[in-house]
């Protein structure tokens, strides 16, 4: 458990011209939340973090999200990231946590929880990506921006002119035979033991595959991967610009922010 400067006074209320909100992102080994400035993106004190229940079944999930919402005294509208598809709040998919989750309102299931806040819940990658477009490695670019995660296996997220195209899955697509993240994510660099040479020949192919299908401006390379990024980045051959994730570790909890921040009608 980790937990530091909580804040003590109602930060659900605005003070002065400071727009708040508050996102949790649900990974596969911590829950993680934080109060955002919703005009700099930063985060307002620390973030708190809880391990993920094992299993992590919605009833155990949505109880620990609460835990960490209360620990900041939030009463106002928030997001939270989910580690798979969502569409319109329904579940469909479970890589990470527990099967059950999938054909459930994820929203009523986490609200239920709570204290009658508002809930809405998006991809984990897509809250990355927005994050990333506004306030990180995208912000001074416009048009189409691609962000992907580099880890077990391979995220996605569209955002064009700030508005995000929901629940792509670019690690599924086929290239050359294999799904990308089978090809490219930093999981098979590492279960081969790949020099970054060698794996950046396959990340190379998944991102021409992606750039002949959109034709993105920008890709913006995510996961932990990313932290090195000087040591493979510039060995892409593709013709789209690539550069490093910026936000990192809250790029999930500040777009869950956003997200709550906008109407549904546009996730």
């Amino acid at each position: 458990m980790t937990a530091t400067d909580s804040p003590t006074a109602d930060p659900s209320t605005n003070g002065g011209s400071q727009r708040r909100g508050f996102g949790v992102d649900v990974g596969g080994s911590g829950v993680k939340g934080g109060i955002v400035d919703l005009d700099t993106g930063q985060l307002i004190g620390e973030r708190f973090k809880l391990a993920t229940p094992q299993p992590a079944t919605p009833d155990a999930v949505a109880k620990t999200i609460a835990a960490v919402v209360k620990e900041f005294g939030w009463t106002d509208k928030l997001g939270v990231t989910y580690p798979g598809v969502v569409t319109n709040g329904i579940v469909h998919t479970a890589a990470n946590v527990d099967k059950a989750w999938i054909g459930l309102n994820a929203p009523e299931v986490i609200g239920a929880q709570l204290d009658g806040q508002p809930v809405t819940v998006l991809n984990d990658a897509d809250a990355a990506g927005l994050a990333e477009e506004k306030f990180g490695a995208g912000k001074d670019n416009t048009g189409v921006i691609v962000l992907l995660t580099f880890g077990t296996g391979i995220g996605s997220a569209v955002i064009h002119n700030g508005v995000l195209l929901p629940n792509t899955e670019f690690g599924h697509l086929e290239v050359g035979g294999k799904e990308a993240e089978h090809r490219a994510a930093s999981s098979v660099k590492e279960r081969k033991g790949w020099s970054y040479e060698r794996w950046t020949q396959e990340v190379t192919k998944v991102l021409v595959a992606i750039e002949n299908a959109i034709w993105p401006d920008l890709f913006i390379a995510g996961g932990g991967i990313s932290r090195k990024a000087d040591k493979w980045v510039p060995l892409l051959k593709n013709r789209t610009p690539v550069v490093a994730a910026a936000l990192q570790n809250t790029a999930g909890i500040v777009g869950a922010a956003m997200a709550a921040d906008v109407t549904a009608t546009t996730l």
